[in-house]
């Protein structure tokens, strides 16, 4: 079935020849036929690359500096028969790669589930009717529609097209779209000159078409050649690179401080040297951040999967790192600040407004004229309305069980509802009429033609587009009575404007007789022959959340600006009922061409709204924006929009009703389409963003406040006030557990009342640095501190560092609470409340401190003893007091930071 007849190609066969080779039938499969085709040939979908087994997941975590060091570390320590210290460096070793191993599987599945949801769709004739399906479940002899911008979800061979044109670089190299028709081509033809044949993987750049699927998935040529397309990228950013970087450079400097120390030591003689190479063992171990480059990994991980949950898809990661800084965000108007679900609200004709019930897709409803319902046997124009609404139209209409629904455009769906309102005959008016030939709509002449014969040996062209388009092709204008009367094109222009004011999108529809003779369409038929029926005004209601969205906004600091290719009346209604700040700032497409670069780059910071736009005018608004240090989000969801959202630093491409073009050019894509997402996408890249800073801000400190404990009892010839092998165990409990609590942190108050931080502002930056040695310093002295008085009062040395110990414990604890909020005040109920991954991580840490203090075995092992109540207060007295200074010192500096911000 699959083969062509004497195994000639398909693209050498006639389109009725490839259909019978198929034995498929024009107007597609059934269902039942489709599904046993399915059984047969397994679905449309390249194989799945080979993973890593588990085993080798899991030895791939060790492929790393840091981790050589310990492991040498470890090595050595066993050399010296110190088996504890050496299972504790080997616990770290462990841990560390266990948190990487499950990272990368969480990565993997979160990076499976967006490839679920960006699984490529297609239309297709089933069952004689037109639906869309997920491109897997295509078979040959499938009957599939393309238009511009859609990606050829299988191999097809042509049985019509209209101005197509297919990008196949892909596949060919070819950098130009390559024209495509029908007719066959020769079988020794070459792979980019096979016009007669669609490929897989390869994007409709212009007009429309149908095809029959001849190949899926292996047997596809995509599959054949083995060029596996990823949708998504894998895990790795600037940032992951740019910390791998410091933290190898952080471990050289480490390893040079260990050599000087030991050679200190041993020159100095205050110790065994096994004891003091232990020590500064301890010493590396404690200050490498061997665990950082996983949390942070885990940390933008979280931060794709509560994108995701927002509906927010990012198919590459550093885009968490871009949305944090977004200052502007442009976007469209239909679909994303609307709801994409138009209704015809208004009917202009010959001087006549009628009204229409706006009741969704539902083709029911009444047309008004001056409060009473307009009888189409009174009012002959409504049928010219409906015919022409009817029949100039691609999209299909369905009942469903939570109402109706519609196949194709928003638009055309509302049109083919108002034929039925009017008709009464429900989604299939004017059945006896067939369309002949048609041309497409092009941003080019923006409008729609089609030529249709009926039963009874009429034919007519009907047209529809944008007012000034059509106007121009018209000669007179209906009546509504069903006559005709000289066109009056200042008037009708008037209409536009009163009707755009009340936030409609305006079109015209006209139409004219042709003798039945006439099966072909061509632009000559329609100039300056038309008959104007009407203008038709359809409203798309706004997102329920689009208002509050953009006001988040603009407490954000960011500035949001509407691009729409409507009318300008129209364009300002919606931005003044959605909340833009200067809803009369506007341009116009015809501005922006009559403008230099630094003309429009004033006036693109000034203006919110821009209507009358083409595609290729976002390329230029971004660029203009970003000369003025912005930087820009940009929605699109057509093939022209790639460029744009390719310029964007952040490009967001529509899920739903976006082109394959723009999801491939973009860095997110909104499985909802709705602006709402966006803005909780750079909430939560702003939260990501905090949530690695508060990473890095609590393991820099930490690791070097272990670090200088040892180094200044090493060099002040004093004994350790914590032992090596304690500082390892300090080390592997809470590396573990706390610092990957902050990976899961949820927005802090205010994130989206701060102003959008600069892009290239360092994550080391010197108030960090000053942070790292505040705190350190503090560890060193309330470890020292609490050594010092324990063995002044006569403890035992044994309990005086397992109380040190604890006590760099607890500090680490209150650390972590201080530096969950980096933004405000730490010391809230909502602070100290936590979330359930921070206190389940505190619980596990301290239960770990408890079995070490006051298990014997461990006792044993580490050099603990049982610490009483009264020093157990204590050392969370000194918690407090460290975490009161770190909160003063955070006061105080917020408050001269916002004293110099108002000044």
């Amino acid at each position: 079935m699959s083969d062509a007849p004497s195994d000639r190609p398909f693209h050498a066969l006639t389109a009725e020849a490839a259909l019978r080779a198929l034995d498929a039938p024009a107007g597609g499969l059934t269902s039942d036929e489709a599904a046993r085709r399915l059984t047969r040939h397994g679905p449309n979908a390249l194989p799945e690359p080979p993973r890593r087994g588990p085993l080798l997941r899991f030895l791939a975590q060790f492929r790393n500096v840091l981790i050589y060091v310990l492991l040498a570390s470890a090595a050595v320590t066993a050399a010296l028969q110190h088996w504890v210290d050496a299972g504790v460096i080997l616990a770290v070793v462990l841990v560390n790669a266990a948190i990487g191993f499950i990272q990368e599987g969480r990565a993997e599945q979160a990076m499976e589930a967006i490839r679920v949801m960006l699984a490529p769709r297609a239309a297709v004739l089933r069952d004689g009717r037109r639906a869309t399906l997920d491109a897997a479940d295509l078979v040959p002899g499938d009957v599939v529609l393309v238009e511009a911008g859609d990606r050829i979800p299988a191999d097809l061979r042509l049985l019509e097209a209209r101005g197509l044109k297919v990008e196949e670089a892909i596949l060919t190299g070819e950098s130009v779209p390559v024209d495509k028709a029908v007719a066959p081509v020769p079988a020794e033809a070459a792979l980019g000159d096979r016009a007669s044949m669609l490929f897989s993987g390869t994007i409709v750049a212009a007009g429309t078409g149908r095809g029959v699927v001849a190949a899926t998935a292996g047997n596809s040529q995509i599959g054949r050649i083995g060029a596996l397309l990823s949708d998504v990228e894998a895990l790795t950013t600037p940032l992951l690179r740019q910390m791998d970087l410091f933290a190898r450079w952080l471990t050289l400097f480490i390893l040079a401080v260990a050599a000087a120390v030991l050679a200190w030591g041993r020159l100095a003689g205050t110790m065994p040297f096994a004891d003091l190479f232990m020590a500064v063992v301890g010493l590396s171990v404690a200050a490498i951040p061997e665990g950082l480059p996983a949390v942070l990994t885990i940390t933008l991980a979280a931060g794709v999967q509560s994108m995701a949950r927002r509906n927010a898809i990012v198919r590459r990661l550093p885009a968490i790192e871009t949305l944090g800084a977004v200052s502007v965000i442009c976007t469209d108007k239909t679909g994303t600040l609307t709801r994409n679900e138009m209704a015809v609200a208004a009917l202009a004709a010959d001087g006549r407004i009628y009204s229409v019930e706006a009741s969704g897709y539902a083709p029911a409803g009444a047309v008004r004229w001056q409060e009473a319902e307009a009888d189409p046997a009174e009012h002959a124009v409504l049928l010219d309305f409906a015919r022409a609404a009817a029949l100039c139209n691609d999209a299909g209409l369905h009942p469903g069980r939570d109402g109706w629904r519609i196949e194709g455009d928003p638009m055309e769906g509302a049109l083919m509802a108002l034929a039925g309102k009017i008709t009464g005959e429900g989604r299939a008016p004017f059945p006896r009429w067939s369309r002949s030939d048609a041309i497409p709509f092009d941003v080019a002449h923006r409008y729609m033609a089609v030529l249709h014969h009926d039963h009874a040996g009429r034919a007519a062209i009907h047209v529809k587009g944008a007012p000034e388009a059509v106007l121009a092709l018209c000669a007179d204008q209906r009546a509504h009575d069903g006559g005709t009367r000289p066109l009056d094109a200042e008037g009708w222009r008037r209409t536009v404007e009163d009707l755009a004011a009340q936030g409609q999108r305006v079109i015209a529809v006209a139409m004219r007789a042709t003798p039945p003779e006439h099966v072909v369409l061509d632009v000559a038929d329609l100039q300056g022959t038309l008959t104007l029926i009407g203008l038709i005004g359809l409203v798309d209601p706004l997102r329920a959340a689009a208002a509050e969205a953009v006001a988040e906004c603009r407490r954000a600091g960011i500035a949001v600006k509407m691009i729409t290719g409507d009318h300008v009346a129209t364009a300002r209604a919606i931005a003044a009922q959605v909340g833009l700040e200067r809803p009369d700032r506007t341009l116009t497409g015809a501005e922006i061409d009559a403008m230099d670069d630094a003309a429009l780059a004033q006036a693109a910071q000034e203006a919110d709204v821009f209507a009358r736009t083409s595609p290729a005018h976002k390329l230029r608004l971004v660029s203009a924006l970003q000369s003025r240090g912005l930087t820009v989000a940009m929605t699109g969801d057509g093939v022209n929009d790639a460029p744009a959202l390719k310029r964007a630093d952040a490009g967001v491409a529509m899920g739903l009703k976006g082109s394959a073009a723009a999801r491939q050019a973009a860095e997110i894509v909104l499985a909802d389409d709705d602006f709402a997402s966006i803005v909780a996408a750079v909430r939560e890249g702003r939260t990501a963003y905090d949530n690695i800073k508060k990473v890095i801000g609590w393991t820099l400190p930490t690791s070097a406040g272990e670090a200088i404990t040892i180094v200044a009892a090493l060099l002040a010839g004093l004994a350790l006030p914590i032992t090596a092998v304690q500082i390892l165990w300090v080390n592997l409990v809470t590396a573990a557990t706390l610092g990957l609590a902050l990976a899961f942190e949820p927005t802090e108050p205010g994130t989206m009342r701060r102003p959008p931080r600069a892009r290239d502002a360092p994550l080391l930056t010197r108030e960090l640095l000053w942070h790292v040695a505040l705190v350190s310093t503090l560890i060193l002295a309330a470890v020292f501190g609490i050594y010092a008085w324990a063995t002044g009062q006569g403890r035992a040395p044994a309990l005086a560092q397992t109380l040190a110990m604890n006590a760099l414990v607890v500090l680490e604890i209150f650390h972590l609470f201080f530096i969950r909020n980096i933004h405000g005040a730490s010391l809230t109920w909502a602070a100290a409340r936590g979330t359930p991954v921070v206190w389940a991580c505190v619980a596990a840490v301290t239960a770990a401190q408890v079995a070490i203090t006051y298990l014997p075995p461990l006792q044993s092992a580490f050099g603990t003893q049982a610490v009483p109540l009264t020093d157990g207060l204590l050392i969370i007295a000194v918690g407090i007091v460290f975490f009161a200074l770190l909160e003063a010192e955070k006061r105080i500096r917020l408050a001269l930071h916002g004293r110099r911000s108002v000044g």
